[in-house]
């Protein structure tokens, strides 16, 4: 896949596609609570004052994710000038 990243290294306001996620069965529940399942649409909108954690936007809503969580999530960057539809 092209462009396929770490949802850890996406930049800020960046808009992707999550393909991938790999952790633990406990974390993978509390990700799919977040609305963080394979084919969202997820942009991260914030970091804190000290890069941990991130605020992402994913289905309309906010949600922090840490970088330790976020490292284990495979994302595919959407062009700049795609439209993007989070109610998805």
């Amino acid at each position: 896949m092209k462009n396929t990243i770490l949802l850890s290294e996406l930049k800020l306001n960046q808009t992707a596609t999550v393909n991938q996620i790999r952790c633990s069965r406990s974390l993978i529940n509390r990700i799919f609570d977040f609305g963080i399942i394979s084919g969202a649409n997820i942009t991260p909108l914030y970091k804190s004052p000290f890069g941990d954690p991130t605020a992402y936007l994913v289905k309309n809503a906010v949600v922090a994710l840490r970088k330790s969580d976020a490292e284990k999530i495979t994302v595919s960057v959407l062009p700049t000038n795609k439209k993007v539809d989070f109610y998805e």
